[in-house]
């Protein structure tokens, strides 16, 4: 049995905590919150208690497992705190707002000897790991080209609406397009570096638009969008383009993934739909859990989550600089 304490019961830390709530192996200890009516919410729900302060729960002797679901810029103080106090650790992406803070995070865990975790959980959506699974089997042939989408119809508020405060969020890049960021490495191999454009700066802070183009060592070039501006809600999509065909998803569609293959003389082209049912956040949760149990390397752990940092930061100075930028150690 694993006893677990949530920081922060905003969107993400209900979507954690009410997983963890689900599993037969974990034991939901508390939820901490400075707004306190708001962290009781969540422990109804989740049959646990609620505490204002993260401490509360960092410094209890029966937690085995701490879960970060704060502001982007807070990741590093609470992380170290737990590690300190030798609980592993389910951080939310992006792990950190700098490479500093990154890099201090890691080095906390490795001092301490506890497990880091990071919430890409775009690699457990089903049709984001069947794409993989489809490349890595050779289905595509050769990646020449891969586009990706992201984004919704609103800007997103919370807690002194952090995510429009660029030095805490890091603004579309960092906080949404880093899922793109790290499905990409994870599926395609590492980036080499990367041009960008956006909207940031302008006047109204709301509006903002992100294109980025990425060259990965392998040759494949991917494109990658994210808006806030998208009219009709939240939605992704994808293309992945080979010497053997073509793999797409559209979550604005009624089959959300489609497998094209090039068709045999007088037959047409195959279109595989495929999708599931299980939440992505549930199945992310559990295979952390399951590790940390079984002692089994963590899904995506904080090495992975930095490299994808490293990706999303390199974004953020080509966008400020107008320049191509290398990925660091790329």
């Amino acid at each position: 049995m694993i006893n677990v304490g949530v920081l922060g019961a905003g969107t993400m830390g209900w979507a954690h905590a009410t997983s963890y709530a689900r599993l037969p192996n974990v034991r939901l200890v508390g939820i901490a919150d400075i707004d306190l009516p708001k962290a009781k919410r969540l422990a109804e729900a989740t049959g646990s208690t609620a505490v204002p302060r993260a401490e509360d729960l960092i410094g209890r002797s029966d937690i085995d497992l701490i879960d970060v679901c704060l502001p982007t810029h807070l990741h590093r103080t609470y992380v170290e705190a737990a590690a300190a106090a030798k609980k592993h650790i389910f951080c939310e992406k992006p792990l950190a707002r700098s490479l500093a803070d990154g890099q201090a995070i890691l080095a906390a865990c490795d001092r301490a000897g506890v497990k880091l975790g990071v919430g890409h959980v775009v690699r457990f959506f089903p049709e984001y790991a069947q794409a993989t699974a489809a490349v890595r089997a050779g289905r595509l042939g050769e990646i020449g080209v891969i586009r990706t989408s992201r984004g919704g119809g609103g800007f997103p508020t919370a807690w002194n609406d952090w995510y429009a405060n660029y030095e805490w969020s890091g603004g579309l890049a960092l906080d949404l397009l880093i899922h793109d960021f790290d499905w990409l490495r994870w599926t395609f191999g590492p980036v080499e570096r990367v041009f960008a454009k956006s909207t940031h700066g302008r006047d109204f802070n709301r509006e903002e638009y992100v294109l980025v183009t990425l060259r990965l060592k392998s040759g494949a070039i991917a494109h990658v969008e994210g808006t806030w501006l998208q009219a009709g809600g939240f939605a992704t999509s994808f293309e992945i383009v080979g010497t053997k065909g073509m793999l797409s998803h559209s979550s604005r569609e009624v089959t959300p993934l489609v497998v094209v293959t090039p068709p045999t003389p007088g037959a047409p082209g195959v279109a595989v739909p495929e999708s599931a049912g299980e939440s992505p956040y549930f199945k992310e949760i559990q295979a952390f859990v399951n590790a940390l149990e079984r002692g089994e390397p963590i899904p995506v752990d904080g090495k992975e989550g930095y490299e994808a940092l490293k990706i999303a930061l390199a974004v953020l100075e080509s966008m400020e600089t107008g320049r191509v930028v290398r990925v660091e150690g790329e």
